[in-house]
């Protein structure tokens, strides 16, 4: 499959212009072919063996997203901007959830399944007992905050702003949106839509060490 690249130039230019967005402006909405490409960059978000452990819930109903405005020390942007999405984790990821990822990639790939039963138990390995001492609900977190960057540089490219936000209550937006009894757990919130004309902060200049301090060759 051919691509057509974007420009060096272009990249920088977006990630320059985007920022985490203060304020929204709630009469702009974003379009559906846009949003569905937003949608499909959480899809085609990579992560650690390709197993997926998460789910994006998008939320639209105004009534929630005023609930949950009250568990988000207040941040305005869970109501005003076009589109709310819930980055969650599936819970206590195991062997089931391997087995359906083998099984799907048998299916997709015209792979027998037998020619996986070596990267089957692989995986259930690691599940099992994961590296660093950590659970398998930590590394889901880790993977999780991958895919919130794949989603906000798209967004950029897009020319649709963002703002990540990890100032919220867990606990209380799994109850409110019935995530505990899906197996997931919310790990991180996303507004996106279109900045308001008078936030400030679109105009501030960024604040970031010199590629000196943050950038070694070795």
């Amino acid at each position: 499959m051919n691509s057509v690249a974007v420009s060096p130039a272009q990249v920088l230019s977006q990630l320059q212009w985007r920022y985490a967005v203060k304020k929204f402006d709630p009469s702009k909405k974003i379009p559906a072919d846009a949003w569905d490409v937003l949608e499909q960059s959480l899809i085609l978000t990579p992560s650690s063996f390709g197993l997926q452990p998460w789910k994006f819930f998008v939320v639209n109903n105004p009534e929630l997203r005023q609930e949950l405005l009250a568990n988000s020390w207040n941040q305005a942007q869970v109501v005003e901007a076009s589109h709310l999405v819930v980055l969650a984790i599936k819970k206590d990821m195991g062997d089931a959830e391997v087995d359906r990822y083998i099984q799907d990639m048998s299916d997709k790939r015209n792979v027998p399944i037998d020619g996986l039963a070596g990267l089957n138990k692989m995986i259930k390995g690691f599940m099992a007992n994961p590296d660093k001492g950590f659970t398998t609900d930590e590394w889901a977190i880790r993977q999780v905050y991958i895919a919130i960057g794949q989603f906000m540089t798209s967004a950029a490219m897009l020319g649709i702003d963002t703002c990540p936000m990890e100032g919220f209550n867990p606990a209380k937006y799994d109850e409110i949106l019935g995530l505990t009894a899906q197996g997931y757990a919310s790990v991180l919130v996303c507004p996106a839509g279109y900045r308001a004309a008078d936030d400030k902060y679109a105009v501030m200049p960024k604040v970031r060490y010199d590629r000196s301090e943050v950038i070694g060759h070795i």
